[in-house]
């Protein structure tokens, strides 16, 4: 892998302390604390959630409830650990009562995260449930329609597979999800595999590359 300039790392931690402080949107009255996001600073594969829960809220990480271990167990089960990717979410301030983001905290928030994107700059970002497919994607189709489905599209000045994943918490919820979400883990590391392989000329084709939604969110 090539080597990633320092400075992103530092922009990216100069940009989480700034967002600590957010009063962007009435989310910011009922939190305990922004939750930014976390993991390696420049992953090739980013998951983008929808919201911080209770627990992430009180402990100011994502994906640390119930959801999160399903999401580590899923990842383990195509050979990654959560240190090998970032992890985020729409929203960086917990909806009272974990409802559903409204639009106007969405547009308040969604700055954040294409900065995030664009200081981590991962290869692949795999969206969580309908709001974050929605909101990365541009359109209007739900996860049960699209969910493993990479696309191609460009998120700020970055060309990136978007890859539809119904949330966790789905499968928490309707143990036959767990089955599909499997499926659609793995396909994960092809998707990783094709989008950091270089392009080989015609001549060079014969050399191997090497191997490179909560209730509701459904």
């Amino acid at each position: 892998m090539s080597a990633v300039p320092v400075e992103h790392v530092d922009e990216l931690k100069a940009y989480a302390d700034s967002v600590a402080g957010c009063t962007r949107c009435r989310l910011a009255q009922g939190r305990t604390q922004v939750v930014f996001g976390a993991g390696n600073p420049h992953a090739e594969l980013m998951f983008v959630g929808e919201a911080p829960g209770f627990h992430e809220d009180k402990q100011g990480l994502p994906f640390v409830g119930q959801a999160g271990k399903l999401l580590e167990k899923l990842l383990n089960g195509v050979g990654l650990q959560r240190s090998d990717v970032f992890i985020a979410n729409v929203l960086k301030c917990r909806p009272p009562g974990n409802r559903d983001p409204q639009p106007d905290e969405i547009e308040a928030c969604e700055s954040h995260l294409f900065r995030q994107i664009e200081l981590i700059e991962p290869t692949v970002v795999a969206t969580l449930g309908n709001f974050a497919t929605k909101l990365l994607s541009g359109r209007p189709l739900g996860i049960t329609r699209v969910h493993g489905q990479e696309q191609e599209t460009t998120l700020g000045s970055r060309s990136v597979v978007l890859y539809p994943l119904y949330h966790p918490a789905a499968a928490l919820y309707t143990p036959a999800m767990l089955k599909v979400l499997e499926s659609d883990f793995g396909r994960i590391p092809d998707l990783l595999g094709r989008a950091v392989a270089p392009k080989l000329e015609p001549e060079l084709a014969l050399v191997p590359s090497p191997p490179a939604e909560q209730l509701g969110l459904f």
